[in-house]
């Protein structure tokens, strides 16, 4: 459980900050990834809105949670 946010957001700012982004490889990643995807036939979806309805009544579930304790 965090116990101190801020620390932890802090550290998480000061991380990315010093991480330098590599937009070859990340293309690279994401096309192999999509490469994959297809060859999986999980590409091109057969009904897109498949389980849509679900995903909608998830999602108003989750938002409807306080955020506050």
């Amino acid at each position: 459980m965090i116990k101190n946010a801020k620390l932890i957001e802090n550290f998480e700012r000061e991380f990315q900050k010093s991480e330098k982004v590599d937009y070859k490889k990340n293309f690279y990643i994401l096309e192999e990834m999509f490469k994959e995807a297809v060859a999986l036939k999980v590409f091109p979806l057969k009904n897109p809105t498949e389980g849509l309805e679900i995903d909608i009544k998830i999602a108003k579930v989750v938002n409807s949670v306080s955020k506050t304790p």
